[in-house]
């Protein structure tokens, strides 16, 4: 959909004109690069300049965001003095700083607390609220994807498509991992578990590993 990887079969179809915002894994960031939180957020500002810094303007854009994502007062700081919530929230706002009509997110939850993970939820939630179409790709099955509205299932073919009580169940989830799981109810939500192995020959295995 970014257009950086050229389909092997089939096409892809964006519609022209379309602004788009990209959100990439905090884990593919080298955190020492020398650049503060202010100056990652610019970054989404490097064309059609014509002087190569920002403009005031332009700055006053980029505090506006990180103040919005409650990042205000922390745009001097080095990105790798935040935390991994804070870090996710800079990348979100320079994405946020391209004005964009559909926001993308390469599993924005890998690699973060449980605190974090529910921060990004509320704030994708508001942002789409507000009009912001969002497309994101994640493993985390019980703290993201059961919380969105609408998922596809992709394992080389779309295996499942709709909401979280039609899409998490173990048919899907089988066709998709290739590993048969349990889901469960629990206070009004999906729970995905892996199915432990009880074949007889696993069994011994393990009680042999045990006596060892």
């Amino acid at each position: 959909m970014l257009g950086a990887v050229r389909p092997r079969a089939g096409r892809v179809w964006r519609q022209p004109g379309l602004s788009v915002g990209y959100v990439p894994q905090i884990e593919t960031v080298n955190w020492n690069f020398p650049v503060t939180v202010t100056e990652t957020v610019l970054m989404a500002r490097t064309t059609g300049r014509r002087l190569p810094w920002p403009s005031p303007d332009e700055r006053r854009e980029a505090e506006v965001a990180l103040g919005r994502l409650g990042l205000g007062g922390l745009g001097r700081r080095h990105i790798r003095e935040l935390s991994g919530g804070q870090q996710q929230r800079v990348f979100i706002a320079r994405a946020l700083l391209q004005r964009p009509q559909l926001l993308l997110l390469d599993e924005p939850t890998a690699g973060v607390d449980v605190r974090t993970r529910h921060e990004i939820l509320h704030l994708l939630a508001d942002l789409n609220a507000e009009g912001l179409a969002i497309l994101l790709t994640t493993h985390d099955l019980n703290g993201m994807a059961a919380h969105l509205p609408h998922l596809v299932c992709l394992n080389t073919r779309i295996t499942g498509v709709g909401p979280p009580a039609a899409v998490l169940t173990p048919e899907v989830l089988e066709r998709t991992y290739g590993a048969p799981m349990d889901v469960i109810e629990h206070a009004g939500m999906r729970v995905v578990l892996d199915r432990p192995d009880t074949s007889d020959d696993n069994v011994v295995r393990l009680r042999q590993r045990g006596t060892a």
